[in-house]
């Protein structure tokens, strides 16, 4: 082997430097000889010294502005993460102190009287049965008052007819303000309410039979104010958005209000929660200006020294639909942020008792602005990424708010699974798929939704923008067994629909 490849490597070591012996003799295997190009080739661009990109004292004005806004960005979102995920988490610390979230397993007798308040506008399809199943309690002293628009015969005449069913527990109240939102159909219904205790449901409540005894145990055994119960949207295969609705419930209700309680400052759910009457005296009910009044509510009652108690036990919350369409999402989530802008505006939280209630107090309800700072950032930060040169250690720093996002989206799996589990929903595959898949366009989306509701505060527009519900949360089995309730007695002839004057009063 040696004999045949010394004439070759003795060929390719001197085929360089060799000069040409003549025209016929063959021309070398290799014969390299760079030449420096006489001007820059195309497309290979000119070196850059990194240290001069990463010495801030090089940096021009604008890039100043364009890293600054990268930095805050990636700080603000990682200040959200962490917190939303601590909060996400509490309820976890332990087997016992989860435990202990829940309603007691052997209830106490009965102490209390309920009156439980149903306002409904435009709810035919769904207010009568809620109202039905409301009539199943087996508590031994409460009353159920719904509350419809002058101006909205077909509710009334579900609602009218449900009272007829349920004469002995059902009142009606029309309501005849204008222009109408929630906060004045409950302040008109207070005025005639004779329990000592008053609870707010939705129109489309799926309301559990048990759950008002075990919420007057609450009240015993903890000697609160205000005790708020769970709440949980359940119809997570319905679209994409749908599902991080219900994770969102799912968190907020069984973990993160425990949180607010155990802190002294609470924003209140807007239904499944029970009052004492006379704090809502106190209070003068409602506020009928702000487009959250159940947040409202509840910072002032903290404010006040109220105690309120959260108590989330899987088999007795109160189930709920998600928004039918991403509009109608939409312009929930405007309202809810708007409402948080307002009462952060009203200031009731700065008689909090302590430095760190009300810091707290700023950070929660300022949150609208943070989404909404962070909605407008996207874009500025997408753009820089795309077109602007940045430092290497500039560049690591935006990948911070990452591990904790990570770790969130690892948690919301973990609680999708578990909620599947507790409430008998088979979660498939492509839930999970769908889960991370819509992580990006729902902060997104969450973001345009707080961007709209700090422009509608700017504005003054304190307009109500009704959610609209269809049942979609009651399955089949749950509306076949509602209507043949025994309670459940139709009436021999349906009440007429009734064409009220606008500005009538009853």
């Amino acid at each position: 082997m040696a004999p045949v490849l010394a004439p070759l490597i003795g060929a390719l070591t001197h085929a360089s430097v060799r000069p040409f012996a003549s025209a016929d003799e063959p021309a070398p295997l290799l014969t390299p000889q760079p030449t420096a190009p006489a001007e820059p080739l195309p497309n290979r661009g000119t070196l850059v010294d990194p240290t001069a990109v990463a010495d801030p004292g090089s940096w021009s004005v604008g890039e100043w502005l364009g890293y600054g806004t990268l930095l805050l960005f990636a700080a603000a979102l990682t200040i959200i993460a962490v917190t939303t995920l601590y909060w996400m988490l509490h309820a976890w610390r332990s087997t016992g102190h989860l435990k202990n979230t829940g309603f007691a397993a052997v209830p106490l007798p009965a102490k209390h009287s309920f009156t439980l308040l149903v306002p409904g506008r435009h709810e035919e399809e769904v207010m009568g049965q809620t109202l039905d199943r409301l009539a199943e309690q087996d508590h031994p002293d409460f009353e159920i008052i719904a509350i419809v628009g002058h101006d909205d015969p077909g509710t009334e005449r579900v609602v009218r007819e449900a009272a007829a069913r349920h004469p002995e527990l059902i009142k009606v109240v029309v309501d005849d303000s204008v222009p109408k939102n929630k906060p004045k159909a409950l302040n008109r219904a207070l005025q005639i309410a004779r329990g000592d205790v008053v609870g707010v449901f939705d129109a489309e409540d799926e309301v559990h039979p048990r759950l008002l005894t075990l919420v007057d145990s609450r009240f015993t055994e903890s000697g609160a104010d205000v005790v708020q119960g769970g709440v949980q949207l359940m119809n997570f295969q319905s679209s994409w958005w749908s599902l991080r609705n219900v994770l969102e419930y799912y968190f907020w209700f069984r973990s993160r209000l425990h949180f607010h309680a155990n802190s002294r400052f609470i924003p209140l759910g807007g239904n499944t929660v029970f009052v004492k009457k006379t704090w809502l005296d106190w209070s003068e009910g409602w506020d009928d200006g702000c487009l959250a009044e159940d947040c409202e509510l509840g910072v002032r009652l903290s404010s006040a020294g109220a105690t309120v108690v959260v108590a989330y036990s899987p088999e007795v919350v109160t189930r709920e639909e998600t928004p039918g369409t991403l509009k109608s999402l939409y312009k929930q989530r405007t309202r809810w942020n708007q409402g948080f802008l307002q009462v952060l505006k009203k200031g009731e939280w700065r008689k909090l008792p302590t430095f760190r209630q009300r810091m707290f107090a700023r950070y929660l309800l300022s949150m609208p602005f943070l989404q909404a700072a962070t909605g407008l950032l996207i874009p500025v930060s997408v753009l820089l990424v795309l077109f602007a040169k940045v430092p290497a250690p500039i560049a690591l720093l935006t990948f911070i708010p990452l591990a904790p996002t990570i770790v969130t989206l690892a948690v919301e799996a973990s609680g999708l699974g578990e909620f599947g589990r507790l409430y008998g929903q088979k979660v498939r595959l492509r839930d999970y798929a769908r889960l991370i898949l819509g992580t990006f366009p729902y902060q997104i989306f969450l973001g345009a939704a707080a961007v709209r509701s700090v422009f509608r505060e700017w504005k003054g527009d304190h307009s109500w923008e009704k959610t609209e519900h269809t049942g979609a949360h009651r399955s089949d089995e749950v509306t076949e067994a509602t209507e043949a309730a025994p309670v459940a007695v139709d009436l021999p002839d349906r009440a007429p629909e009734l064409a009220l004057q606008n500005g009538a009063t009853r």
